[in-house]
């Protein structure tokens, strides 16, 4: 064979070799293209006292209304808002909505932030820093641990009516406004807080904006950009003018209520709130030990383009996005329980939005589709609607029950519900899996006629080594961290009503989460006991500030360099160990391995010595310790 023969036989080896390695980083691009999204946390403020996921699914599953009258504590001339100020003042046809009441609750020293600072912010920007950090720790992250990460933050905001007109700025905030009422700055400062570096993107279109968020988030991770990813979003009305405007229009509720699909539909209640999710791929998710609440199975964004008026929504439009949504996830529409819909409860829109899920999810099924709006409950709070649904919709797959939308006292007329098979949820009814995974879609139409669909697939439970319980009896360290002494106390009351309302939670459980999933902040306390009634004990003396020989307190020294400390010989006692050695078998197997070790070395048999506690030759006693 010639020289040349054998450089062409080389390179066509090397061709081989290169294509091969493309096609499987090929089929590793495909196959990330098509993951599923894992929800693997949330964290959500909305009417009716929800600070938690939690607290959404008891409003909804008792079927409570959190609608309320204006807030006091905002500066609204209520009286001019009601007529009071004669013919010619714009007037709210509504005195009641959706509303947060401690939205300008804030902790500004918690974030590093400054209260001058803090008071220029818009309270959507404080709120979702808050819900961001609690969604971490629900996934078991310590938030600290992810800055410098590709984690994407995708955030939806329709604007901010707060600080203006403002006649009075407090001496120092005026250089912060800049940056706290700037709808761009409501994902940047999550990022900037955290440390985040993944995508940040501010989304308005309107009503549908965190879902288009969710959306993205979604193709971010499939794209291999983001790692991690927040999505979410949030409202705030520092001003009545919402109300005022649609007032003159027409389209306000006059009791401030979304009677979704309903014959007394009268208009859209309007509320307000915050909802993020925490996302990410699902094969990571699994890795990496984070929970999977439910999947993302696809979803797809579209546009109305020419309706008839630029707030109509349009029907053909809504029928394509859910069709693309559905091929997406490669789904038939009957493969779908259930629909949280948008639901504003207005004469126009939902019958539009009625008779394109009837044309598309509502024909050729076993099994009705099942139809609901949250809005009922808590009013159409905008920019954080989309995400509310999506928080709803999964817990109602792990709960395996469809809440009832209320205010139908009739079914809307305007719809011909015979055309498909849909029904509307008048009341709750369980869910039940039918041999395969739970699957929701969710809508959100946007005024501004961007249109988003979602489909959402119950999580397969994984499987998990079942880990050892330790010996009854046996002590168990539940951690505790805050930034103040008075934050300290409240956690522990926190916890406290954690474990009332979950009687089955193993103490071990919990240590492991405290110690493993939370924030290591400054004031700390460690509270032992052997079993839940005696923790519980310990965290209600640390609830009243009182001491206990069983509860540690403390506060972090300044961060300064590590020194590793070795004693010597005289920081031994009798005994020392035996009882570690005996109750943990990870101790145990690494002692076992220091005996292995040092037996070619030594003429005397290390678990003996322990036991025995005759540590009087120097030769021992330090290989010992």
């Amino acid at each position: 064979m010639t020289a040349s023969q054998e450089q062409v036989i080389a390179a066509l080896r090397s061709a081989l070799v290169d294509n091969e390695r493309l096609r499987e980083a090929n089929q590793r691009l495909s196959e990330r293209t098509d993951e599923p999204v894992a929800v693997v946390a949330m964290g959500c403020r909305y009417p009716g006292g929800v600070a938690s996921p939690d607290d959404l699914w008891t409003l909804v599953s008792e079927a409570r209304d959190a609608i309320s009258p204006f807030p006091e504590d905002r500066g609204w001339d209520t009286g001019r808002l009601f007529g009071e100020g004669g013919p010619d003042t714009l007037t709210s046809r509504t005195r009641e909505g959706g509303f947060l009441a401690d939205a300008g609750a804030f902790d500004p020293g918690f974030f590093g932030i400054s209260p001058r600072e803090a008071l220029a912010m818009d309270p959507q920007q404080r709120l979702l820093l808050e819900t961001s950090w609690e969604a971490f720790e629900r996934a078991g992250i310590d938030p600290g641990t992810l800055r410098g990460s590709r984690t994407g933050v995708f955030v939806g905001l329709m604007g901010t009516d707060y600080g203006g007109p403002l006649h009075h700025v407090p001496d120092g905030v005026e250089a912060f406004l800049g940056m706290g009422t700037q709808s761009s700055v409501g994902s940047g400062r999550v990022s900037y807080v955290f440390g985040l570096e993944g995508p940040s993107v501010t989304v308005d279109t309107a009503c549908s904006s965190s879902l288009v968020a969710i959306h993205l988030a979604a193709q971010s991770l499939r794209a291999g950009e983001s790692e991690l990813a927040l999505a979410g979003g949030a409202t705030v009305m520092a001003s009545p003018s919402l109300f005022v405007g649609l007032s003159q229009q027409g389209g306000v509720a006059a009791d401030g209520r979304c009677k979704s699909f309903a014959e007394g539909a009268d208009g859209a209640g309007f509320g307000e709130g915050v909802g993020v999710v925490l996302l990410e791929r699902l094969s990571d998710a699994r890795r990496n030990g984070h929970p999977v609440l439910a999947v993302i199975r696809g979803s797809a964004i579209n546009q109305d383009g020419a309706s008839n008026g630029l707030t109509a929504p349009n029907g053909p439009s809504q029928q394509r996005v859910i069709r693309q949504a559905l091929a997406n996830a490669g789904l038939e529409p009957s493969d779908v329980d259930a629909v949280e819909a948008h639901g504003t409860g207005t004469s126009l829109g939902d019958p539009i939005e009625a008779q394109a899920l009837l044309a598309t999810y509502g024909q050729d099924r076993e099994r009705p589709l099942w139809l609901g709006s949250l809005k009922s409950n808590i009013g159409h709070t905008q920019a954080a609607a989309g995400v509310a649904g999506v928080i709803k919709m999964v817990l109602a797959m792990r709960h395996g029950m469809l809440p009832r939308t209320l205010h139908i006292t009739r079914p809307s007329t305007h719809v011909d519900w015979s055309e498909g098979d849909v029904r509307l949820l008048t009341e709750a009814v369980d869910w039940p899996e039918y041999g395969r995974p739970r699957r929701a879609g969710v809508s959100s139409f946007g005024v501004s006629g961007t249109n988003a669909h979602l489909v959402l697939e119950q999580a397969a439970e994984a499987e998990e080594p079942a880990a050892a319980a330790p010996p009854p009896g046996t002590a168990v360290p539940w951690l505790l961290s805050a930034r103040t002494a008075d934050a300290l106390r409240d956690q522990a009351d926190r916890l406290r009503t954690h474990l009332a309302a979950r009687p089955g939670l193993a103490p071990a459980d919990i240590g492991l989460s405290t110690a493993t999933g939370r924030a290591a902040l400054p004031h700390r306390a460690v509270v032992v006991g052997a079993g839940r009634d005696a923790l519980a004990h310990e965290l209600d003396l640390l609830v009243r500030g009182e001491f206990s020989d069983h509860t540690v307190r403390g506060t972090t020294a300044p961060v300064g360099k590590t020194v590793f400390v070795f004693p010597g010989q005289g920081s031994q006692w009798p005994g020392m160990a035996v009882e570690l050695l005996e109750s943990s078998p990870v101790f145990a197997a690494r002692f076992a391995q220091c005996e292995r070790a040092l037996a070619p070395f030594v003429d005397w048999s290390l678990p003996e010595v322990l036991r025995s506690g005759d540590y009087d030759r120097v030769d021992v006693v330090q290989p010992v310790l």
